[in-house]
């Protein structure tokens, strides 16, 4: 991407996370529940390491990695050789960014850079800490809330209904504390991949999928 960006080349990387972005004002992070294949492959590491990890100012590396990447995009387009042009598939051999021997080295080292972190300390740990994609939905779902636009989310149907149970904490993979949100009366967390996890663990069914959510300005809003 740094390269394409000194060539004024939009690329098929860039296109990818603004769409991400602006999907994720609809949808917030539906793509790393059920798109993300590091994602996924970090859940099958499930029965190795289910600890949760610690929420706290570890989940905010991301945010400075994808600072510092997106400044240097920009620069590198500010200071371009080229004029600004598209290609999709800058870089790719055949249509295919693994094409030789060289290109898998790099592709399965940033597989064990993903994983190895969720063997030693849990659940997801890449995610929480060091994914450079999850800014994007994360700043789109702020996007929705400022402007008070539906978008996916959980909400809270039947908050008298919880009987603290605890089984909502241990079925989110990203080991949030669900039950203390409940209490809030909306599930509102960086972390909330969306997944519905939660939803299908409460066996008082006090959870569910909804596309309005609840405002400060204008108290309980109408869920669709």
């Amino acid at each position: 991407m740094y390269q394409g960006a000194m060539e004024g080349i939009i690329t098929g990387s860039f296109v990818v996370f603004t769409c991400m972005l602006l999907g994720s004002i609809f949808c917030g992070r539906l793509f790393c529940a059920w798109l993300c294949p590091m994602g996924g492959m970090q859940e099958c590491l499930f029965a190795v390491n289910a600890k949760n990890p610690k929420q706290g100012w570890k989940n905010y590396i991301k945010y400075a990695i994808w600072t510092i990447w997106i400044i240097a995009v920009i620069l590198c387009f500010i200071f371009r050789k080229k004029e600004i042009t598209v290609d999709f598939f800058y870089m790719t051999d055949h249509g295919i960014s693994i094409s030789n021997i060289y290109n898998y080295v790099i592709y399965y080292g940033v597989i064990f850079l993903v994983l190895i972190p969720a063997v030693l300390f849990g659940k997801r740990i890449f995610c929480h800490y060091f994914c450079w994609m999850a800014p994007f939905m994360v700043l789109g779902t702020k996007i929705r809330r400022v402007l008070h636009l539906p978008g996916l989310h959980i909400k809270v149907k039947q908050p008298d209904a919880c009987v603290s149970c605890g089984k909502c904490n241990r079925e989110c993979p990203m080991g949030i504390k669900v039950s203390e949100l409940i209490k809030d009366g909306q599930i509102k967390n960086a972390e909330c991949i969306q997944c519905g996890a939660c939803i299908d663990g409460c066996p008082k069914k006090v959870l569910s999928y909804g596309m309005m959510e609840r405002g400060k300005k204008n108290g309980n809003r109408k869920e669709k």
